[in-house]
């Protein structure tokens, strides 16, 4: 069986990223990091959820965390270099990001925003994120996560 391509996994495939895909039954509706970790038979500290917030002056940042922590609003402003931050509203994550709640990718996005991936990253060879819908993970490592996007490691929770 095949899977269906994402944005997420076109980039990965043009910029030979080594990567495993995996699928997960979503059909319960638990979609929550936990969840899909209990699912994908993964350790949740390498599931890593991917959440996108507002900054007053700064605009849209993405945030990548493992599963079973909370963003910490104010370490995330300092990492993006504002004030405050909020969290998007989930109505508008779509029409900015591409992505829907639960299957929100780092990678793919419409555009490329500011990207913020937790210190602890890199402690783990692998980690795994969305691959860009729901009921898909992309297991790579957390180096070339922040290469494809960019991204700066930082104390995020």
């Amino acid at each position: 069986m095949s899977i269906a391509k994402t944005n997420a996994l076109r980039i990965l495939e043009t910029a030979k990223v080594p990567f495993t895909a995996r699928e997960y039954d979503a059909a319960d509706g638990e979609i929550g990091g936990v969840a899909v970790a209990r699912k994908t038979g993964q350790d949740p500290e390498r599931v890593f959820k991917t959440l996108v917030a507002e900054g007053k002056t700064t605009g849209l940042n993405v945030f990548v965390i493992p599963s079973n922590v909370e963003l910490d609003l104010k370490k995330a402003a300092a990492a993006a270099g504002d004030k405050h931050v909020q969290m998007m509203k989930t109505r508008d994550l779509e029409p900015k990001t591409g992505y829907v709640h639960g299957g929100c990718s780092p990678i793919g996005m419409k555009k490329r925003f500011p990207t913020f991936i937790d210190e602890t990253a890199p402690l783990h060879q692998t980690i795994n994120v969305s691959g860009g819908r729901i009921g898909l993970q992309i297991e790579l490592s957390p180096e070339d996560l922040a290469r494809l996007t960019g991204a700066t490691f930082r104390d995020l929770f």
